[in-house]
C-alpha cells in the first residue's frame, strides 16, 4: 500500500517517484515522474487555490451520512446499448423514474426531503441515445415546482434535443468522452462512434447547455487507448471542469475480469490534463475501483486534482497535512451546490 507521507516528497521505488518499468498500455504522454507531477500540481494551486473539494454524491453513504444528490433512471433497468463494460448494470441501482409523472413525483418527494439535486441517466437506443423526448415537459416541471440542480447523463444527442433539454431547465449535460475509435466500436457497440461526439459537442455548444465532460481511464479492456487524444480533443475548448474516472468491474458484464487500470496512468491522466488545460478543474469521480483507491487517491491529491469524489479518511488527513483548505460537500463532484462543510456530519 503507498504510504501517505508528511512531506511533498516521495521515496525512490514509491509511485510519486520516476518508474522506469510502465504497462506497456500506458502511451508516453502519460508516463511521468516526481518532478511532472510536482509541476501539476503548483500549477493547480497557483491558479486554482490550494485547496481541494471532497464529494458524497447520492447513491453512497459515508459514516452514516447520505448523500443528497441521487441519480434516476428515466428508462428504468432497460437499455438496449449493452456496453461490454456496464451491460446495463450501473442502472439498477437507480430508482426508476420510468415515465414523466413518475419523474415528477419522485422529484418532489426528494426535494421534501433536503436533497439539492438529481442526476437524470437511462439506457440508451443502441445508438447511444438516452430517450429524452417525451419528458422535456416533465423535466420543466420539476424545475419549477422544486429549483433542484439538474443534470444529465446525457448521451449522445442531436441538436434540437439538447435545446429542448436546456429551455426545460436542465443545468448540466455530462457526457464520455473517448478517444479511440476502436473502444467505442468495441467497447460502446457505436463503430461511428467519433463522429457522433462531435455532433454531440456541437449540438450542445449550439444550446448553450454546459457540459462537464468524464473520461473513463482504462475503458478499452481495462487497458489505455485513446486517453490521451480525448484529452487532445478537450483542449481545443477547454471545459470548465474535467471529470477523470477509472474503469472499474461490474459482475455479470462481458468485461467483468478485464484489469482495473494502472493507478500510476490513472494519475499520468491527470498530470496530462493539467499540462493541457491549466484552466480546467480537474475531479477524481466516484467510478473507480474501490480496491487498492487509497494509491490512486494520494496520488491524484499530490498531482493537485481540485475535485475528488468519495476520498477516504486516510486521503482526508493527507489533505490536512498538505495544509489544504479542504470541503466536504453532499453532492455529484460535478455540481458545486450549497454550502462547503468541515465534514459529512457538518
Amino acid at each position: 500500500m503507498l504510504q501517505a507521507e508528511d512531506s511533498g516528497a516521495f521515496a525512490p521505488g514509491t509511485y510519486g517517484g520516476y518508474c522506469s518499468s510502465w504497462p506497456t498500455d500506458i502511451p508516453p504522454e502519460l508516463r511521468w515522474d516526481a518532478a511532472r507531477l510536482e509541476n501539476a500540481r503548483e500549477t493547480s494551486w497557483k491558479l486554482h487555490g490550494k485547496k481541494i473539494r471532497f464529494f458524497l454524491p447520492g447513491m453512497y453513504v459515508r459514516d452514516g451520512v447520505q448523500g443528497e444528490y441521487p441519480a434516476l433512471s428515466i428508462t428504468g433497468a432497460r437499455c438496449r446499448q449493452q456496453c461490454a463494460h456496464c451491460g446495463g448494470k450501473l442502472l439498477l441501482n437507480m430508482p426508476d423514474v420510468g415515465t414523466p409523472e413518475r419523474l415528477r413525483q419522485k422529484c418532489r418527494e426528494l426535494a421534501a426531503r433536503g436533497v439539492q439535486g438529481v442526476l437524470l441517466s437511462g439506457g440508451c437506443d443502441g445508438r447511444g441515445q438516452v430517450p429524452w423526448a417525451g419528458f422535456e415537459d416533465a423535466i420543466a416541471a420539476v424545475k419549477q415546482e422544486t429549483g433542484l440542480f439538474i443534470s444529465l447523463h446525457c448521451g449522445m444527442i442531436d441538436g434540437p434535443t439538447a435545446k429542448r433539454l436546456r429551455t426545460a431547465g436542465v443545468d448540466q449535460a455530462l457526457l464520455d468522452i473517448i478517444g479511440s475509435e476502436e473502444t467505442y466500436a468495441s467497447v460502446y457497440h457505436l463503430p461511428d462512434g467519433p463522429r457522433l461526439l462531435r455532433k454531440s459537442l456541437d449540438a450542445l455548444d449550439d444550446a448553450g447547455l454546459p457540459v462537464v465532460p468524464h473520461i473513463v481511464a482504462g475503458l478499452h479492456f481495462g487497458r489505455f487507448a485513446g486517453e490521451n487524444r480525448a484529452l487532445e480533443l478537450l483542449a481545443q475548448r477547454p471545459p470548465e471542469l474535467l471529470v477523470i474516472v477509472a474503469y472499474m468491474n461490474l459482475a455479470g458484464t462481458v468485461m467483468e475480469s478485464a484489469r482495473t487500470p494502472d493507478a500510476r496512468g490513472v494519475c499520468g491522466l491527470v498530470i496530462r490534463a493539467r499540462e493541457l488545460m491549466p484552466q480546467s478543474q480537474i475531479s477524481l469521480g466516484c467510478a473507480r475501483p474501490r480496491i487498492g483507491s487509497g494509491a490512486l487517491e494520494i496520488l491524484c491529491l499530490r498531482a493537485g486534482v481540485n475535485r475528488m469524489a468519495l476520498p477516504s479518511h486516510e486521503v482526508a488527513a493527507l489533505a490536512a497535512r498538505m495544509g489544504l483548505q479542504a470541503e466536504f460537500r453532499k453532492t455529484c463532484c460535478s455540481a458545486l451546490l450549497g454550502n462547503g462543510s468541515a465534514g459529512w456530519s457538518a
